[in-house]
């Protein structure tokens, strides 16, 4: 990667591969030129270096899976987040790098499983944050919900969302379940949502929203 990049889109997978990645990349590209960013989409670990990741305001994991990173991109990563840069996971983001404590921390949970794909409801808790301002307090929503073997409670988190797992059926976290969480590591900022199985969800104009949201606070570009 050549010149700096306001969004680096990473999205290797070495296990399952979501089919909505393409239509993912696709969304937060043209989110992060509406707010005059350039976004970079690649899966080569090696774009994660310390000269490219200089020139970005965030860092977005779009549903990797496995261990997809080496020793030299994990530290460049890390210093990243530390130095002040956001960090957006996406859906499968928790499914990734199980090898590497840092990264379990830095979003606050590790994939445990899920059940079929279910509309339910979620409680939106807190109106506050850019993500999730436009939504109603109770939002209905398709998508594949995920259970967490760690979850983000009692870790000073910032809880957004959770769903009602008494709304659909299968789900083993218990109350709340949480789906969409932020926080700030040290000089970082960190967002993640467990949503976006679909590829129809990234041309959702409420989930576009709640992404850009994500993005642009990551980025410190609030409005």
């Amino acid at each position: 990667m050549s010149g700096p990049a306001g969004v680096l889109v990473f999205s290797a997978t070495a296990g399952y591969r979501h089919e909505s990645i393409a239509a993912g990349a696709a969304a937060l590209a043209e989110l992060a030129e509406e707010s005059a960013l350039f976004a970079l989409h690649t899966e080569d670990p090696d774009d994660l270096r310390p000269d490219a990741l200089n020139g970005c305001a965030a860092v977005v994991f779009l549903s990797p899976t496995g261990e997809v990173l080496h020793d030299r991109s994990r530290a460049a990563l890390r210093d990243f987040v530390t130095g002040g840069g956001g960090f957006l996971g996406v859906h499968a983001a928790t499914c990734a790098e199980y090898g590497w404590p840092y990264y379990g921390k830095l979003l606050g949970a590790r994939f445990e499983g899920h059940p079929e794909i279910q509309t339910a409801e979620v409680d939106v808790h807190d109106r506050d944050h850019p993500a999730t301002a436009h939504l109603p307090a109770r939002w209905r929503w398709t998508d594949e919900w995920y259970d967490f073997r760690s979850g983000p409670e009692g870790r000073g988190l910032r809880l957004l969302a959770s769903v009602d797992e008494s709304t659909y059926e299968g789900g083993r976290t218990g109350s709340p379940h949480p789906v969409v969480w932020c926080h700030e590591p040290g000089l970082g900022r960190v967002f993640y949502t467990a949503l976006g199985h679909a590829p129809a969800a990234y041309a959702d104009p409420d989930f576009r929203r709640h992404l850009r949201g994500a993005l642009r606070w990551c980025a410190r570009l609030e409005d």
